[in-house]
């Protein structure tokens, strides 16, 4: 078994041995504390550009489905584990995990300390990373490509994960209402969920203006979770101030929560680690229960959590926040119908606590549409 090996831009290295492809690859160092779902992790398009360390010891033993996929592809930069699976045991598996990774060409790396390497991030903070199997360089070599590469800040990725032409995923039963979804990475969970719950889901590309997205004549608008920093999506930001004068209802998570604080006027900040896996503690605020939540993100919105805030759109408040560390995780207009969330309610895979916000966006849409 050949070495590989995962080298810090802060010249930590742990070595391991090589596992799924070969070579090298580069990324954002994140951690993803999710015991279960990693095929859900490899393939949400908000992985971009990130190398993904498992905390979870124990990794690959249901195999790979097409039915869990949450895009076409793996998105992640890199994978890294401590124990991958020798064995596939799961009777709705079609693929080995290893043999996946492999055919996709994600590099990835085994047998390291995947908790002394969350340990160190925790302290040091998400940073540049780099995955080298299989190749003879030295450590000083290696360290010097990995500081080399561009870092998550500052960085515009939507345009990677975007569809390039509307999809319309069609509602189930009776149709009730029409929604653009702007897909800045979006999860095929997602458009599945409203599409329950008698939705018509126009899945369009991150880039819609303003009329494009009104000439379906939607009855709401969505924006999804995606990669990158929010900062550097003013285009979309603007075309979110255009729909909030026009007072058309809108459900943003993740990502999307972030474009609509910075609609809103507020500061987005990156966090020193982030939030990545299925059991993220979140309270409500207005009615004080706890969710358990499914998250993935590295950036933030700084809004005033203990008193109502004033918007050139009327009133506002914090709906949500994380007990972990008091990062805002929910937005709300009180004067127009819009709302959002830092996590993920369609919850795939994870804990289903929040997925009564898709009705909740269903029932703004109700109230504007017999207003």
């Amino acid at each position: 078994m050949a070495s590989a090996y995962l080298v810090l831009d802060d010249g930590r290295i742990f070595e391991g041995f090589s596992w799924a492809a070969t070579g090298k690859t580069f990324g954002e160092a994140v951690f993803q504390t999710g015991m279960t779902g990693y095929q859900e992790t490899l393939t949400d398009p908000s992985y971009h550009k990130q190398v993904v360390v498992m905390t979870a010891p124990h990794i690959g033993n249901t195999g790979v489905n097409e039915t869990d996929n949450e895009s076409a592809k793996i998105w992640v930069a890199g994978f890294v584990v401590r124990n991958p699976s020798s064995v596939t045991s799961n009777w709705r598996a079609q693929n080995d995990l290893e043999a996946e990774l492999i055919s996709q060409g994600i590099v990835g790396i085994q047998g390291v300390d995947t908790r002394a390497i969350t340990r160190h991030l925790r302290d040091r903070g998400a940073m540049r990373v780099g995955i080298f199997s299989g190749l003879e360089l030295t450590r000083e070599e290696m360290v010097v490509e990995v500081r080399k590469t561009e870092a998550m800040t500052g960085s515009y990725l939507v345009r990677d994960v975007s569809t390039p032409t509307t999809v319309v995923i069609p509602a189930i039963g009776t149709k009730k209402f029409t929604i653009a979804a702007i897909d800045l990475g979006i999860k095929g969970a997602t458009p599945r969920a409203l599409a329950e719950r008698g939705v018509e889901v126009h899945v369009m590309p991150f880039n819609s203006s303003y009329a494009e997205i009104m000439a379906i004549n939607p009855d709401g608008v969505f924006l999804s979770n995606g990669p990158g920093d929010p900062s550097t999506m003013t285009d979309v930001i603007d075309v979110v101030r255009e729909l909030l004068v026009a007072e058309v209802p809108l459900f943003g998570i993740c990502f999307g929560h972030q474009i609509l604080g910075r609609a809103l006027g507020f500061e987005t900040y990156k966090l020193q680690f982030g939030h990545r896996g299925i059991n993220q503690p979140v309270m409500d605020k207005n009615t004080g229960k706890v969710e358990i939540t499914a998250h993935n993100h590295g950036f933030a919105v700084k809004a005033p959590i203990d008193a109502e805030f004033a918007t050139v759109f009327g009133r506002g408040e914090v709906t949500h926040t994380c007990l972990n560390d008091g990062v805002v995780e929910g937005l709300q207009l009180l004067d127009r119908p819009a709302f959002s969330v830092q996590y993920h309610p369609e919850a795939a895979a994870g804990p289903h606590d929040a997925a009564y916000l898709f009705d909740r966006f269903v029932d703004l849409m109700s109230k504007k549409v017999n207003a």
